[in-house]
């Protein structure tokens, strides 16, 4: 069952990138598997300029000839395993890869070290990438090709950043934050990298930005440099091989209630020449973001203007409910002065001060989701005086596209919200705001594309259904009439190259495995508008295929419970299923924010070990509950400040619900399993429902909140101080008493080196368990962090789940 499931879903194309060939060809670039294997490599399929009509399967060119396990062989290091486990991606062969467009240079990290090639349009067969040359040996992490020259790099090694540049062989190092050689209490600053809260929590694993464009032969570099010095240090034995010796891994971690990293962001100046980089310089904010923000608690998102001429910021609060997106102009960078961070008013007194434009912001009483739905119109101002946008917004409860304009040079002088104003922010006149989208429904946060010389916005949305995602077209001169461009029934995922002429959709639904089409974006000669938008297809990069005799079709089904709110949930029944008998049933929970476990679409590994007990006679149940995402902030706000002691009311509310509706749920032998959050739950319902749940296992588990990070953790529950009637309520040390005293109802599972949630959750609560004499079974695997990303661990937890679960349930 896992080599089919992991067939059908490694095959499918991920990674989407687009370049147009001289001739107008659109190449699509894409991730995936070579038939019947297992690691991912990078394929591209060609879209001529002269194709209109379906040509039925694209042909995959593979375009690397490269075999990653003779490259290096050996395992990723701890900084390559930390950041796939951040950005959920497999270890299995090339997991991302830069393409520079005008060039067709591909660079991508593999083994510990860089690759690069040129895509030829002339090629005949497979390209051999050669290594860049670099420093040393070690990771580097986050390659960024320079989009105005492809001959530079940029990269992050050992919490500092390098630029290559390819002609001259020579490769610099720009930054020189972090000392190296000392242990992380000595040497808290980095370079070029987030800190862990704002890659785990807020989904930014980019820590510096090229300039779009320079017009004065100097390429501009900005950067974030994280001091960590006030940051927890957490130090965990590994039992990583080949280490024999048991050593030590340290992390800086921010639990609830405690500092968070603080950020700020310089900009290095550099010129090439053919045979070297001639000059390097660092410049500086003449204020450092913490005081000309003193509110600001997370740098969210960067990048920079299409003029290149500014950056824009968006940072949020301690408390995560102000958002504010600010524009500064490069001139506000200047070369350090000494111990300038040391004037009380952070700057010498013939400097004035950098000016910060407030162009948007939004506020909540419940808390801010960030998102990346900002696009800025290019501008042909010199200087740049107005700036229109289209940016993301949940200042209805449902988050929807606004169009914003505003003027930079007609400044409202007034103080912010905070009542500080130190004349270092100005908030723009605001000249107009357009509500693109409206309705109770929710625009999806990952991404949006603009057709310019249309004045089109296309996104992905709800609009039909809060379980299909589809894609939209809404036009800027009629906001509010939407054109749904993919077909109900189905689930998409969708990329558009930068024109807006070619779209590449993935798509599925719970009876059918994922396809992908090609699609051309055409338009009416006789509408402009979005009537007259039409997706033609082109051909198919993967076919849909048979689902296999070893799965069986989910059933989703939906209920209004008692407080008015309608849930859905997710059934695989048994497939030995017989009309009329009950059988064991166990609710795979999550439960928790930002997770969305019920959709019609084919998830296929996600779903590998529901499929997996189905096939063991086992009734699986999934639920979203309140407080689940996609559904509205109202929706969500179910669970503000009380986490852990209202999901399982609604979640028992619909099972009982389902086994009446269904008639195979034995509600005599009803067992939950759930990890992370769901490990959490599953916790507390043994603890709080015993009568209801026969058995519990618990994987990877939060159990208390006071020992979980800064940025998830008070995003729900507020800080500590502000809520300890929550924190208390909702730690599963609180509820140890009301465990069952007999034997075998109870599995807890954990990775003894998970970062995220650290074993200390565990430890804390089998201290508790053993005081108390409660009984309880534990599984631990040595050297596997928050995710079992090991084959031979992956097989040995389900062994233990299923022979736990025939055992007892």
């Amino acid at each position: 069952m896992r080599r089919q499931l992991s067939a059908l879903s490694t095959v499918v194309p991920s990674l989407v990138k687009f370049r147009t060939l001289p001739d107008g060809t659109v190449r699509i670039f894409f991730l995936g598997s070579l038939p019947n294997g297992w690691e991912t490599t990078l394929h591209y399929a060609d879209v001529s300029s002269k194709d209109s009509k379906n040509a039925g399967k694209l042909h995959w060119q593979q375009l690397l000839e490269f075999n990653l396990q003779k490259v290096g062989g050996a395992r990723c290091s701890r900084e390559e395993q930390l950041m796939l486990e951040r950005k959920r991606l497999t270890t299995w062969g090339i997991a991302s890869y830069e393409l520079h467009p005008h060039s067709g240079k591909i660079v991508f990290p593999a083994a510990g070290t860089l690759y690069q090639c040129v895509d030829n349009t002339r090629q005949n067969g497979p390209l051999f990438p050669s290594e860049i040359r670099t420093n040393s040996n070690g990771a580097k992490l986050s390659p960024e090709i320079c989009p105005s020259n492809s001959d530079l790099m940029a990269y992050v090694f050992n919490s500092d950043i390098w630029v290559a540049h390819e002609p001259s062989g020579s490769y610099e190092r720009v930054t020189f934050a972090h000392k190296g050689g000392r242990g992380l209490v000595d040497d808290p600053l980095s370079a070029g990298i987030p800190s862990y809260v704002i890659q785990e929590e807020f989904l930014r694993y980019q820590g510096f930005w090229w300039q779009p464009h320079t017009n004065d032969n100097v390429y501009r570099l900005l950067y974030e440099e994280v001091d960590d010095s006030e940051v927890g240090l957490y130090t965990f034995t590994s039992f990583t091989p080949p280490s024999s010796n048991l050593p030590m891994e340290q992390y800086r971690f921010p639990r609830a209630g405690t500092p968070n990293s603080k950020s700020n962001v310089k900009l290095i100046e550099l010129r090439v020449s053919d045979t070297e980089m001639e000059a390097v310089r660092t410049l500086e904010l003449r204020q450092p973001l913490c005081q000309m923000f003193p509110w600001m608690e997370y740098l969210v998102r960067v990048g920079w203007t299409p003029d290149s001429n500014h950056i824009w910021l968006e940072m949020l609060d301690r408390r995560q409910k102000r958002l504010e997106l600010v524009v500064i102009s490069i001139d506000n960078f200047v070369e350090p002065l000494p111990n300038v961070y040391d004037h009380s008013d952070g700057a010498s007194d013939d400097q004035p001060l950098p000016i910060a434009y407030l162009v948007a912001s939004q506020a909540s009483d419940v808390w801010i989701n960030v998102h990346d739905l900002l696009y800025i119109f290019p501008m042909d101002q010199h200087p740049m005086t107005r700036m229109s946008f289209v940016w993301g917004s949940e200042e209805t409860g449902f988050r929807h596209l606004y169009h914003i304009t505003v003027q930079l040079d007609q400044p409202l002088h007034e103080p912010n919200v905070d009542n500080n104003y130190d004349g270092t922010q100005m908030r723009c006149r605001l000249e107009k705001k357009v509500a693109l989208t409206y309705g109770d429904w929710e625009v999806l946060g990952s991404q949006l594309w603009v057709d310019n010389a249309r004045s089109l916005v296309y996104f992905m949305g709800l609009k039909h259904s809060p379980l299909e995602k589809h894609l939209y077209v809404v036009s800027l001169h009629r906001p509010g009439h939407i054109r749904l461009l993919t077909c109900a029934g189905y689930s998409y995922n969708v990329d558009i190259n930068q024109e807006c002429n070619v779209c590449v959709a993935v798509y599925s639904n719970i009876q059918r495995v994922p396809a992908c089409d090609v699609f051309r974006i055409v338009h009416s000669a006789c509408d402009s508008g979005v009537d007259g938008v039409t997706l033609v297809p082109v051909g198919c990069l993967l076919e849909s295929q048979e689902m296999g005799s070893l799965l069986h079709c989910r059933e989703l089904f939906k209920h209004t419970i008692s407080s008015g709110d309608t849930l859905y949930a997710m059934v695989f029944r048994p497939h030995n299923y017989t009309p009329g008998m009950r059988y064991p049933t166990v609710l795979n929970v999550y439960g928790g924010p930002e997770v969305q476990l019920v959709t019609n679409s084919f998830e296929g590994m996600k779903h590998v070990r529901m499929h997996m007990l189905a096939s063991q006679g086992y009734c699986v149940v999934a639920i979203d509950s309140r407080g689940s995402q996609h559904r509205g902030l109202a929706f969500e706000a179910h669970i503000k400040h009380r986490m852990g002691t209202v999901e399982l009311n609604d979640q028992i509310e619909m099972l009982r619900w389902l086994s009446s509706e269904i008639g195979c749920i034995d509600m005599t032998r009803v067992g939950i399993l759930g990890w992370s959050y769901g490990g959490y739950l599953s916790l507390m319902a043994l603890a709080q429902h015993p009568d209801f749940f026969k058995v519990a296992i618990a994987g990877a588990p939060v159990t208390c909140w006071k020992l979980y990070d800064t940025g998830y953790t008070e995003r729900y529950m507020d800080l500590p101080d502000n809520n300890r009637h929550g924190y208390n309520a909702g730690s599963i040390l609180t509820y140890v008493n009301q465990f069952p005293d007999e034997e075998n109802r109870l599995l807890i599972i954990h990775g003894l080196i998970d970062d995220n949630v650290h074993f200390s959750h565990t430890s804390s609560l089998i201290n508790q368990m053993v005081r108390k004499g409660k009984p309880y079974q534990l599984q631990v695997y040595p050297s596997e962090r928050h995710s079992l990303r090991s084959l031979d661990a992956s097989k040995h937890y389900e062994t233990v789940v299923l022979s736990f679960l025939q055992n007892y349930l």
